[in-house]
């Protein structure tokens, strides 16, 4: 699959929502899904308002998130981004969005974990211990890295989905998805993120953890450290390559600041630990 198509796709035909259920697209923002000989294909949009249109670029940091899950040898959802022309509330717009394809295997039917873990949980048992009890800590501990080194803002129960298939008598956790509400998502302007200071620990949601990135890196055991591959400078070319049309340099460089310099403090804490 192209992870990036530059030329403008007619997707007009798209019907766009809100409505949560989509299997890898749980969340607020508007998303569109369609089935073809290759399967369902599910879209989503950056940030957007009646009034202003499509305002964000959280389509562009599903990629990236998507680049450096690759890197750091990390199963995930993989995404494509999407130039095209779509229509939302009866106006035409060009803009960029993000596709994924259906991660459930045949026979598997999901749920948000925030529910299964309501359904399951043993008395006085967090969401941490439960997933622990579950075998799942090694794909926990790893998500706590990635959510740290993009500072993502939005892992909340149903962006983390349990997959059963009731005849294999199998249950998983599905792949790591919904990276887009991370980087500088809440900047809307050069001026605004020029202030913003890559380190700077703003509020999450973690449903398994806290309010804090930083504290939710130091909920890992010290011998437990995911072992990931390792983010080198030189890596900084395919996490970037070819999202220029879709996001100014700057923006882009900043990213990449962000991302490595949080690495490096990551890589800190481990060892000092």
């Amino acid at each position: 699959m192209e992870q990036i198509i530059h030329i403008p796709q007619d997707l007009t035909h798209l019907s766009w929502s809100k409505i949560r259920g989509s299997s890898g697209t749980a969340g607020s923002f508007l998303k569109a899904q369609e089935t073809t000989l290759e399967g369902k294909t599910y879209y989503k949009l950056s940030d957007y308002d009646s009034f202003h249109g499509v305002t964000g670029h959280e389509s562009v940091n599903e990629i990236i998130a998507d680049r450096l899950l690759t890197i750091l040898d990390i199963p995930h959802l993989s995404y494509q981004l999407i130039h095209a022309d779509i229509i939302v509330d009866e106006k035409p717009i060009r803009t960029w969005l993000c596709a994924s394809r259906n991660f459930r295997q045949r026979g598997e039917k999901k749920d948000a974990l925030d529910n299964f873990y309501d359904s399951h949980k043993l008395s006085g048992e967090s969401p941490l211990e439960f997933c622990v009890r579950y075998g799942w800590s090694e794909y926990i501990y790893q998500m706590l890295v990635v959510d740290f080194l993009i500072l993502n803002r939005d892992r909340h129960g149903a962006n983390m989905e349990v997959l059963a298939n009731r005849y294999r008598k199998t249950i998983r956790l599905a792949p790591l998805f919904d990276h887009g509400v991370s980087l500088f998502c809440r900047c809307r302007s050069i001026e605004e993120l020029e202030k913003e200071d890559v380190m700077a620990d703003k509020p999450v949601q973690c449903f398994v953890g806290s309010r804090s990135a930083w504290d939710n890196l130091r909920l890992i055991p010290h011998d437990q450290f995911p072992r990931l591959s390792p983010l080198k400078e030189n890596d900084r070319a395919y996490l970037l390559a070819g999202l220029d049309d879709a996001l100014d340099r700057r923006w882009l460089d900043r990213c990449w600041e962000m991302i490595w310099r949080r690495w490096q403090a990551y890589e800190n804490l481990r060892y000092q630990r």
